[in-house]
């Protein structure tokens, strides 16, 4: 299964390429979409966050998180921005890595994984390929204006606070040009997904690999025919994992 990378700067235009992966019937597993969850009431990272930063930062009429409470806390302050990553981050790499394991069973050829803080997080390392959706620092401004009602200086704020878009863009497989109309990038993730798409034999390849290694395994110490099956997984395994 190939594992592509998608991100990019704040309102770059990430989600509209993310649902228009989706289209594609390209499965995508969201981390803000995780993050979420891991919040709600209940969950060990709620309890964490709640321990570290107090009831405070709680709804008025419910148990739930005011994320937008809690966002101004740590947004201007790096030790608890560090804080927060340190309750949250390790239960949602844990999720990741489920959701793959998930998609990979189900045979799926192609797997996008959405993650704002790629390569921020080291999450990059999982993929054999990462997208950048990218667009120029006005029209960024622009969008995150509208969408979030911020004055000039805040989205510049925000902007600011993240790792510069031409550094992820350096750092890309492939950028996507998100400087005209939602059309148009989703014909740029059609043609791309069209390239990249491994074929069935490839991906059934890779779901049988291991399971004739470790069948191997029990005969290799018993005959020729044992040892050479062994060889023959393991180069299997080899050529579907390893060479592109």
């Amino acid at each position: 299964m190939l594992i592509v990378g998608l991100t990019g700067g704040i309102a770059s235009g990430k989600t509209t390429a993310s649902h228009a992966f989706r289209a594609q019937g390209v499965p995508v597993i969201d981390a803000d979409v995780i993050a979420h969850q891991i919040m709600e009431p209940g969950e060990v990272s709620y309890n964490l966050v709640v321990e570290r930063f107090g009831k405070d930062i709680l709804l008025d009429d419910s148990a739930a998180i005011d994320r937008a409470k809690l966002g101004s806390i740590v947004f201007s302050d790096p030790e608890k921005r560090r804080a927060l990553n340190r309750c949250t981050h390790p239960y949602v790499r844990r999720r990741i890595l489920l959701q793959l394991l998930s998609c990979y069973v189900q045979g799926h050829r192609m797997c996008v994984l959405d993650v704002p803080l790629l390569f921020e997080s080291g999450m990059d390392r999982l993929c054999a390929k990462v997208v950048v959706v990218s667009c120029s620092p006005d029209r960024q401004i622009v969008r995150l204006m509208d969408r979030n009602s911020f004055s000039r200086q805040e989205a510049q704020a925000r902007i600011d606070a993240q790792m510069p878009l031409p550094d992820k863009v350096r750092r890309a497989t492939r950028v996507l040009d998100n400087n005209s109309s939602p059309e148009q990038l989703g014909e740029q993730v059609r043609v791309l997904v069209a390239q990249w798409m491994p074929s069935a034999f490839r991906t059934y390849a890779a779901l049988l690999a291991p399971v004739g290694l470790i069948a191997s395994l029990p005969f290799a110490r018993l005959s020729t025919l044992g040892l050479g099956s062994l060889c023959t997984c393991a180069a299997w395994v080899v050529g579907c994992f390893l060479v592109p």
